[in-house]
Order: structure tokens, then sequence, then C-alpha cells
């Protein structure tokens, strides 16, 4: 025995085991980290590069549009005041003194007229930078440009070898249009289009260079028409944002690029970044994730050697548990040992072992969880709930045409044809927050305002009839997948009620299975009305109850009244057409015409002839 024993020590100890997986798992990691690092990383660098050139570039053109602005306001406002001052094209020395001392980056103001112009130049401005008149008067002269709705800019700056630029645009004038051009230098923006991690310049429509940091390409009157941002920005020319990278063919290098059309301004702001500035950092990153995980791995074969005695009694403790769980004794008290890892996992383990035990009583998932979270106690609540009914119309002849067609085969069928048509309709009451109680056959109940709430039986009571219409249109999605008269998976019509009032909620049955539901007079109006759909040619009708808390927002079609079995008087019941404002059926005609619904003859309509449930008035 003690032979045996030596033997399994030798071939199967623990800490020999734990420390080859860890080991494994750690070198394992190490390449994943490179990866992560490499691959991963990058992604996660440049998504955040991208997004901080796109910020730089909406930021400088956002400023650029608003100096471009600024500039055009106040030369229109300088129009004006000379308008009413004057009755044709006039200077005022006294009127451009004040305007030019306020506005000193503003060189110069050409008006034009048909055929009549009129040139204000600042003569300081002009006398500061060595500029004659001649030269300017030769300019504005060279550079006529057509009316536009838009701002017109061009790069003055060659012709005068300074920072200049020209900005056009039209104004109504006293007799007519006027075509405006004002020469300035944009010093203000220096800032946003100087030297930086991210370099922004800015171009107009044909590509010319309007700002950049590298003045020599101003003076230069350089062109960025080849450009591969610029080519791609001008076949989109519907976009206004937009950022790709891209390779620069004279340098090879590879850049983020951004741009930016300032709205009513024929001007674009470019911001770029070089992809070796973004990844420089990755490199460093690498090696430092490759050295500690080297070092991980050493200290981890040191620890998980001598500890693997304090690993090997409580795994087994957790082995014995599981062989429990797996005969179905979900009553396992387990206490760990140690706060540890494995104390953790043992904690953990008995609460599953707990929720397990809580789950074998329930048929709601989510009602089990509540149950364990403690959200729900024993015994009864009364709930200001909203009950909802529905059921397959034809069942029992469809499950005979499946008996008929497929024979041993069909009950296979029907549970497929039911679990994918019950998959959809679970799917619209859970995104609704309600709660779905129990199958009954094709049946389906569910409720809100009970294990869950929005906040009000309105809210609730909306969410019902809100699934109810999901319903209707995954049962269009479904039918319309479907072949015509498919006996294995024929088309689907449902009747659904609705119904809100005081129930008591809480949890029924024995201490071996309990199930979460409701009772009272409301749940079994909820079921009354649904099987009037059939009679009265509808697909959801709600109470009165219900339409109180929800017309406001849903389009309905009251029925004739209708004595139900149980109530005194008629009852007022609504047939649901649609949300108020949503496209698609606005009527009850055009619900039934979509629908498929033939219109009923009141006067004939069914009644149940073992008990009369129900008496629609008028008969």
């Amino acid at each position: 025995m003690s032979k045996q024993n030596r033997k399994v020590r030798v071939l199967f100890p623990i800490g020999a085991k734990l420390v080859i997986i860890i080991s494994i798992l750690l070198l394992i990691s190490l390449g994943a980290v490179t990866f992560l690092v490499s691959y991963l990383g990058r992604e996660n660098v440049q998504l955040t590069a991208e997004d901080n050139n796109f910020t730089v570039n909406y930021r400088a053109g956002s400023q650029a549009e608003a100096s471009f602005r600024a500039i055009q306001t106040s030369v229109l406002f300088y129009l004006e005041m000379l308008d009413r001052d004057n009755t044709g094209f006039i200077r005022d020395q006294e009127m451009e003194s004040y305007f030019f001392n306020n506005n000193r980056n503003i060189a110069a103001i050409r008006i034009e007229q048909g055929g009549e112009t009129l040139l204000i130049p600042n003569e300081q401005f002009l006398l500061s930078n060595n500029i004659e008149m001649n030269r300017l008067e030769t300019y504005f002269n060279l550079n006529v440009s057509a009316i536009t709705e838009r701002i017109l800019l061009l790069n003055a700056s060659p012709h005068f070898q300074l920072s200049l630029l020209n900005a056009v645009f039209v104004r109504q004038g006293r007799t007519g249009y006027e075509t405006v051009m004002a020469l300035f230098t944009p010093d203000d923006l220096a800032e946003s289009f100087g030297t930086g991690t991210n370099t922004s310049f800015l171009i107009n429509s044909t590509a010319d260079i309007l700002l950049h940091p590298d003045n020599d390409l101003i003076l230069g009157g350089a062109n960025f028409s080849s450009m591969p941002l610029v080519v791609t920005m001008q076949q989109e020319g519907d976009t206004n944002r937009r950022q790709i990278s891209f390779t620069d063919e004279s340098s090879g290098k590879e850049y983020f690029g951004a741009y930016y059309r300032l709205p009513g301004i024929d001007a674009t702001a470019i911001t770029i970044i070089p992809h070796e500035i973004v990844f420089e950092a990755i490199q460093s990153i690498t090696m430092q994730n490759i050295f500690l995980t080297v070092a991980v791995l050493f200290i981890a074969i040191l620890f998980i050697w001598f500890f693997s005695k304090t690993i090997s009694i409580p795994v087994r403790t957790l082995a014995d548990a599981a062989l429990q769980i797996e005969k179905g004794d979900f009553g396992i008290n387990l206490k760990p040992r140690h706060r540890d890892e494995i104390g953790l996992l043992t904690e953990s383990f008995g609460k599953m072992s707990s929720a397990l035990n809580i789950f074998g009583r329930f048929t709601n998932k989510d009602i089990a969880v509540q149950a364990m979270r403690g959200d729900i106690k024993p015994g009864g609540l009364t709930k200001h709930a909203t009950i909802f009914f529905s059921d397959i119309r034809g069942f029992t002849a469809k499950s005979e045409n499946f008996t008929k067609t497929f024979g041993e085969e069909a009950s296979d069928r029907i549970v497929m044809w039911l679990n994918e048509y019950l998959t959809s309709m679970i799917d619209c009451v859970e995104k609704t927050g309600g709660v779905v109680d129990k199958f009954i056959g094709d049946a389906v109940m569910a409720h809100w305002g009970t294990a869950n709430t929005a906040g009000n039986p309105a809210a609730d009571a909306f969410n019902a009839v809100k699934a109810s219409l999901m319903m209707r249109k995954a049962l269009l999605d479904l039918n319309s997948q479907r072949t015509k008269d498919d006996p294995g998976n024929p088309e689907i019509a449902i009747g659904c009620g609705i119904n809100t009032g005081m129930v008591t909620a809480g949890q029924i049955g024995s201490e071996q299975r309990m199930e979460y539901t409701v009772i009272g007079d409301p749940v079994n109006f909820a079921s009354r009305t649904e099987s009037l759909n059939k009679p009265l040619g509808t697909d959801i009708l709600i109470t009165e109850n219900t339409w109180e808390l929800v017309k406001d927002h849903v389009i309905t079609e009251e029925m004739p009244p209708v004595t139900v079995k149980g109530k005194e008087k008629p009852v007022r019941l609504f047939a649901v057409i649609n949300f108020k404002g949503a496209t698609g059926p606005v009527t009850l005609a055009e619900l039934r015409t979509l629908l498929k619904i033939p219109a009923p003859n009141m006067k004939k309509a069914a009644i149940d002839g073992k008990e009369k449930k129900y008496k629609i008035q008028g008969n």
C-alpha cells in the first residue's frame, strides 16, 4: 500500500502539476502579451491617436471658421456704416482710421459693382510691411472672383511675400449685389496651425495652401492636390469630416489624416500625424511586459511548490461536493478553510449549490435569481400589475395536421415549431421588463409590475402593450419566412388579452416545487379578454383599466360592449391598432387586412356552447 502511495506521489504530485500547468499558461501568456501589445495595443493606441487627431483637426477648423467669420462681420459692418454716410463709392477718412485701428490685421478692402470699384487700403499696415500701393492695386486687378454664396479664400502670400489671405464674398449694397475682397493676415491662427505633434494646415477648394506651419510653403504658393487625403476628400464631395490613413508617395511615410470642411467657407482644415510618432512607445511597453512575465513565472514556480498542500485538501473537498451535486443533492454546506483563492472558490461553490437548490423549485430563471438575492420574500404581496395572456389560433387543428402528416415524428416537429414561436414571444416579454409566468400548452401568461416594475402602473401597462405589438411584428417576420401551406412549419396567428388591476403576487407551491405567480380577478379577466379576440376579429384586446393608462400612446378602437362571466355590467374592450405616430395600420380595418383577419359578423359571433363566458351586446 505504501509503495502504491509513493508511486502516486511520484507520478502525480499536485505541486508538479501546478508548476507545469501554470508555467505553460504563463509561457502562453508571454506570447499573448507580445501579440496584444503589438496588435491589440497598436489598435488601441491608433484609436486614441485618431481620436486626438480628429479633435485637434476640428478645433483648428472651428477656430479658423470663427476668425474668417469675424473678418467678414467686421468688413460688412464697416461697409454698412459707409453706405449710411455716403451716396456712392466714396471713402471716409475718419471712418477708415477708426476701422483699421480696431482691425489692424486687415490690409485692404476692395468693393466692386457693375464695373465700378472702390479700394480702401490700411495705409499704416502697408507702410509697416513695405507694400506699395501700385502693388496692392495690381494684385486686386489680377484676382477678380465671381459672385458666390460662400466665402472664397485665396492665398495672397506669393504676391506680397507676406502671410496674407484674400477673403472674397458678396453683400447686398445700396444699389445691388457687391463683390467684396478683404486682404488680411491670419496672425490669430498661428497657434492652431503651428508646429506640434499634430500638423494642421488649411487649403481651399483647389488645394492651394492657405495656412501652414512651414511659411515657405505659404509664400511659395504650394498646392496639395496630389496628397492622398486631399484626393479622397475631393472624391467624396458630400463628406464634411473624415479621417483616413495614407502614405506620402514622396517620402514613403505613413500618416493619419483628418479633414474638416469649414461650413459656408471655401476652405478645409487638414490635420496629420505620422505613424512613427503614434507607435514609438509600443516597442518599449512590449519589452517591459516580457520582463514582467518572466519574473512572474519564476516567482510562481517557487511559491506553487511550497503551498501545493494548502490547495490539495480544499480541492478534494470541492471534488466530493461536485459528486454530491451530480447525484442531485444540492443541500451542501461548505465552509472555506482559508481566506485565499481556494477559499473564495469554496465560498462561491457553496453559493452556487444554494442557487441550484433554489433553481430546482422555480421555472422562471429571473424569479429564481431574485429570490436568491432576497428581492422576493416568502408570502404574497398586493401588486398593481398588468396581466397578459396569448393563445395560438387553431392550434388543435394544426397539431392534428402535424400528426396526420408526420406520424411518429409529429411530436418533435410540433415542439420545434412551438419553441421557435415561444422564443420570439419570450424575448418580447423580457425586453419590456415583463415576467413570463407560465406556459399553458400553446398559451403564454406574463405580467408586468410584479417582480419587476418600470416605476408606475401606467409604465408597466404600456410595456405590456408594447410587448404585444412587438409580438405582432415578430410573428409577421416569422410568417414571412414560412412557405405557404407548409405542414411542418405553418403560419401562426395569436390573440392577446391584457388587463390591469390589483393582484396577489407571491410564491405558490410546496417545499419541493414552487413558482412565482399572480392570482385574482384581474388575471381571470385578462384570460377572458384574450378569448374574445376570435369573435371580435382582433389580435390584441385590452380592457378599459389598461386603456385608461395607455390611451395617450397607442391607437385603439373600442369594440362593442361585452358581458363577461363574473361581471355584472357590460365591459368596455379596445382593439390595439398601433403606436401613435408609428408607421403601419391606423384603423382596425387596415389591421385586419395586414393580419388577414376577416371582419366578423357580430350578430352571428360564436358563443361557447358549454359555458357562456361572454356575450357580445347587440346579438
